[in-house]
């Protein structure tokens, strides 16, 4: 049977480690909402990850999965195991692809299990849907939802979809009516390693010619890693807004709503400003914005192609990261302009 033909009462969702996956899975579960219209569904989430789903109209609960503290171990993997279990789940649906999040769910006893067949778990789930070829080289939000799509669900639009509290959106309000001129927000930070990030340097000049040129107000994003990055910008800019670590991700939605321009490398800022219809310039180093890119109408992304890119690695392995290195200031400025004179547009520029 079908999944659909068994009108589960109580839904568990397993949500993608990271941020930008985690953004990328939202039409996901807004398909699964509308296909269960009536069911109680719930979220398995990462603490850093809850900020994306605690507003949702398409959630009823956000679950933490303290995987660093009370959940760690075989003996934390357990102990959540038992806390599930406990809530009687119908269904639970794999967006993460790890065999853990299989083996969770499996030990929990919840009947109906779906998931991708990858990472040697099929045989945990009870709907094994096998991973086609094709759907490894299409962008991710195909990707999840095609899960749904092969499982029998009918999709809902694949539209990114972020929901942010009116408290959240009054804060940014009152902040931004105390700037003077157009906001640009930098994201110069990417967890993912050094591969994805474009040089501090370059930053700083960008910050201090858009600084000039529009008279704008410049906020720099990121987590108390990229404190150093913002230190460099500063020192070329008259006056930044340094909120690097001192924001909530909820809060950092808010703003970067916000913002005239979003200037990032391929990080879970870039997915919030895609899902929030923020004009974007996305830089892209050793990733591929086929797959992992903005999926926004009013973006363009830079990127310098190479014989080994994109390599999907975090560090350069020719040791001097020339896909980034090479992508200059006076194009991502024209990106930057573009966007500010208002027009739309959807393109990937290689330099």
């Amino acid at each position: 049977m079908q999944i659909r033909e068994y009108q589960p009462r109580k839904i568990l969702i397993r949500a993608t480690n990271w941020i930008g996956d985690a953004i990328m899975t939202t039409p996901a579960v807004r398909t699964i909402r509308r296909n269960f219209p009536e069911a109680e569904i719930s979220i398995l989430v990462h603490p850093w990850v809850a900020d994306v789903f605690n507003a949702s109209p398409y959630i009823d609960r956000v679950i933490p999965y303290q995987k660093k503290s009370v959940h760690s171990g075989l003996s934390g993997m357990w102990q959540l195991s038992r806390e599930l279990k406990r809530q009687n789940f119908d269904l639970a649906v794999l967006l993460q692809n790890a065999f853990e999040a299989a083996l969770i769910v499996k030990l929990a006893g919840i009947p109906l299990r779906l998931g991708y067949s990858r990472d040697c778990r099929g045989i945990l789930l009870t709907h094994a849907i096998a991973l086609k070829k094709q759907r490894k080289t299409i962008h991710q939000v195909h990707y999840y939802q095609g899960l749904l799509a092969d499982a029998g669900l009918k999709l809902g639009p694949d539209e990114l979809f972020l929901q942010i509290s009116q408290a959240d959106r009054d804060s940014a309000a009152r902040f931004i009516k105390a700037q003077k001129g157009p906001l640009i927000g930098l994201n110069p930070g990417a967890a993912y390693g050094p591969a994805k990030r474009w040089p501090a340097e370059k930053y700083a000049d960008l910050a201090q010619r858009i600084e000039q040129n529009y008279q704008a107000r410049i906020i720099v994003f990121g987590t108390t890693d990229d404190r150093q990055t913002a230190a460099v910008i500063a020192r070329r800019c008259k006056e930044i807004i340094d909120l690097t670590g001192r924001t909530s991700l909820a809060e950092a939605m808010a703003l970067i709503e916000q913002c005239r321009v979003f200037v990032t490398n391929d990080s879970g800022l870039m997915h919030v400003a895609a899902a929030l219809k923020t004009p974007l310039v996305a830089i892209f180093g050793s990733t591929n914005p086929v797959t992992t890119g903005p999926f926004s109408e009013n973006n363009i992304i830079l990127r310098h192609p190479l014989p080994c890119s994109p390599c999907m690695k975090t560090h350069c392995r020719q040791n001097n990261f020339a896909c980034m290195e090479n992508i200059e200031v006076d194009n991502v400025l024209k990106a930057v302009d573009t966007l500010l004179s208002n027009k739309t547009m959807k393109e990937i520029i290689s330099t």
